[in-house]
């Protein structure tokens, strides 16, 4: 069975119902579908046959669609393998190649776990970072919006106290999913504090969800570490085994700065998995899998668009579909 055609069955066949996603990625990856596809079809075109320049080229389509030369240099040889032992020379060929090759190296470095850990026989806390602008005040919304609709009593701890338009802005959220919130008190400014009531009222509210939201400051990456040790020095005193989740908010469109900025943070707090949003504004979509290759951290969720049910937990199949979708109609949908 061709590559294509498992992605295919595991999504079409799937006891998960990957299926009730797939709208949503598909409609969210759209402008790096288009963009991949293009170039890959006139890369085809342009040569006749598979050989140095013709790598050459693919090479340089893969590093501008955000892919790390790493990674692209790691898929290349791998090709070349291939391409050698079965004695491949057409490139209309070497897409299915491309791609299945891409999601096992992606999938066999360390495991890839896209769930998020939530219990219910305790307090879950989720410690979220991310520069300001990535989109993390909106991600918690959207968090908070879906626990709320499972019936779980939520808690958002508004814990940057430098900004005071995010304490607004997740007070305005809160009230809309029906969440609660801990924010800075009048001349407030320590993170840690907050979180420190935050977490007493989630105790006595018995609580099943506590997110909370750190400030996003990158331009004293001291500070930033200080800060994020001692708030989860914190959680570690309230909630012993807290943080459940140390998400780190990435915006797509920013391509390898974004990985570059995620980086910083690693060497601040231990990071659980990835929020990748605006991924329905960039035509790179690469940047999943540098994320994984530099970072080696898995992309939990994945913004797809504006609405609220638009973050979706990340599905690599779902993912390579979206990315494929129409490619000499490998799929037959």
């Amino acid at each position: 069975m061709s590559f294509f055609k498992k992605i295919k069955e595991k999504i079409f066949g799937s006891k998960e119902k990957k299926v009730a996603n797939l709208d949503k990625y598909v409609a969210g990856l759209s402008k790096s579908r288009l963009s991949f596809l293009n170039q890959i079809v006139q890369l085809q075109k342009k040569h006749i046959k598979i050989d140095d320049d013709f790598f050459d080229e693919l090479e340089e389509i893969l590093i501008m669609s955000d892919i790390s030369p790493n990674f692209v240099n790691t898929i290349i040889n791998v090709l070349k393998d291939e391409v050698r032992f079965h004695n491949i020379d057409n490139p209309e060929l070497i897409t299915e190649i491309i791609m299945d090759k891409m999601y096992t190296i992606y999938s066999n470095r360390s495991i890839v776990n896209i769930n998020l850990n939530v219990k219910t026989d305790r307090i879950n806390v989720f410690l979220i970072s991310g520069v300001n602008g990535s989109g993390k005040t909106t991600s918690i919304s959207k968090i908070a919006r879906k626990y709320v609709l499972e019936g779980k009593k939520v808690l958002i701890i508004a814990a940057d106290t430098f900004r005071a338009a995010a304490v607004e802005q997740l007070e305005i959220w809160a009230k809309r999913v029906g969440a609660s919130i801990v924010k800075p008190a009048t001349n407030e400014k320590d993170p840690g504090s907050v979180v420190f009531r935050g977490l007493d009222f989630a105790i006595k509210e018995k609580m099943d969800l506590v997110l909370i939201d750190t400030a996003g400051r990158l331009q004293n990456n001291v500070n930033l570490m200080q800060e994020l040790a001692k708030i989860n020095k914190i959680i570690s005193q309230k909630i012993p085994d807290g943080p459940h989740e140390s998400l780190l908010v990435i915006d797509a469109t920013t391509g390898q700065n974004g990985v570059s900025q995620a980086e910083i943070f690693t060497k601040a707090t231990p990071i659980s998995g990835i929020i990748l949003t605006k991924m329905d504004g960039t035509s790179k979509g690469g940047i999943v899998f540098s994320i994984k290759d530099q970072l080696n951290i898995s992309v939990k969720l994945v913004g797809l668009g504006e609405g609220m049910d638009d973050l979706q937990p990340f599905d690599l199949d779902l993912f390579i579909f979206a990315i494929t979708k129409g490619l000499k109609n490998q799929y037959q949908i």
